[in-house]
């Protein structure tokens, strides 16, 4: 282990940016491909962002050995992981036992900020009515986005969401239909939500930490969409462990989660859209370098590029075209390097097929 993360100011080690890449990369399992279920590589990764259905599976490949498409779609219809709007009312794919303490623990502050956020601001009770109408009518099943517009109006849809829990249920937002447009009550796709509030936020935390810890309050308040002042009372109460960045920040993390050598090896892995080691709340890792930020998020691609990683960084971006994967590399790369990343590229083209 490099001698600078074995140093420490007062009682907290200095951990370098390296050693936090390493972390949030093991972490993410993309050091080394994981064994494990479905359910339990979600938790473990505190969900996956899942905008663009393809996505999810691209996500879960780089991450999961021996996976393929039909896994998560089987995994899907069995429920036991669904997709729901969760973190920052982003759609995520979240186990079905994270489901509902997620959604518990950011309910009340999702409906207040979509408040905050709308002019001219509805009033509740009109948004609570059409809640009201909408749950009756999912009571006799799923229904289509066009089906909701027509019963609640396409104005109000986006803040009923806010106040009745749905996620989206296949076949729809499946590698075979991409389109995500089919809703079902929460509660009727997976059993009443019987977790509190608190419960909820405590179990976002720990998610958190174990997905991409060693971090500050304020990322794990960034990726949930919460705020300081909400997390604080948990972070109080939890036994955590502390550290620095170089540069003097204070992290924590969960007690016993692992923290890799710094010099532990990392793999080429392509990444899909959005993938969350990408954003802002994990910037301190260093995965996406600050000089390529602006070439994977900007106004013309603000769902960023798919991307790929050398040696834990992003090192360029990839594109699934005409059968085959084309990188197009943001800087040169040795020999070994191309032939790695060609070996892995033609791996994920067949995943494609």
């Amino acid at each position: 282990m490099a001698s600078r993360d074995r140093k420490s100011r007062g009682d907290a080690r200095v951990l370098s940016t390296r050693a936090l890449n390493r972390a949030v990369l093991g972490r993410q399992q993309l050091l080394q491909r994981g064994e494990s279920t479905l359910p339990r590589m979600l938790e473990s990764m505190a969900g996956l962002q899942a905008q663009y259905a393809p996505s999810m599976y691209i996500g879960l490949w780089s991450r999961l050995e021996g996976f393929e498409r039909d896994h998560l779609t089987s995994a899907l219809e069995k429920a036991t992981v669904v997709q729901g709007t969760l973190m920052r009312a982003t759609i995520h794919l979240v186990s079905a036992g994270d489901y509902w303490p997620f959604a518990k623990g950011i309910g009340d502050v999702r409906r207040e900020w979509w408040l905050r956020a709308q002019r001219p601001r509805p009033h509740r009770a009109e948004l609570e009515a059409a809640a009201t109408r909408l749950r009756a009518e999912l009571v006799k099943g799923p229904l289509k986005r066009k089906q909701i517009d027509e019963l609640v109006g396409p104005q109000l849809r986006a803040g009923v969401v806010m106040w009745l829990d749905l996620v989206r249920v296949p076949p729809s937002g499946t590698w075979e239909r991409r389109r995500a447009d089919l809703y079902a009550a929460s509660d009727d796709w997976l059993g009443p939500g019987l977790a509190s509030v608190e419960e909820g936020l405590e179990l976002l935390v720990r998610r958190y930490l174990g997905g991409f810890g060693p971090a500050a309050p304020k990322d794990i308040a960034d990726w949930a969409g919460l705020t300081i002042t909400t997390l604080r009372p948990v972070l109080e109460r939890l036994r955590l462990r502390r550290f620095l960045t170089e540069g003097g920040e204070e992290l924590i993390d969960l007690m016993r989660a692992p923290l890799p050598d710094p010099q532990t090896p990392a793999p080429v892995r392509f990444l899909p859209l959005w993938d969350a080691t990408l954003l802002a709340h994990a910037r301190r890792s260093g995965i996406l370098p600050e000089k390529y930020r602006s070439l994977v998020f900007n106004i013309k691609t603000p769902h960023s590029v798919p991307t790929f990683l050398v040696d834990g960084a992003v090192a360029g971006t990839w594109k699934h075209e005409g059968g085959g994967v084309r990188v197009e590399p943001f800087h040169p790369l040795d020999r070994q390097t191309r032939k790695e990343l060609e070996e892995e590229a033609e791996r994920v083209s067949d995943f494609h097929a």
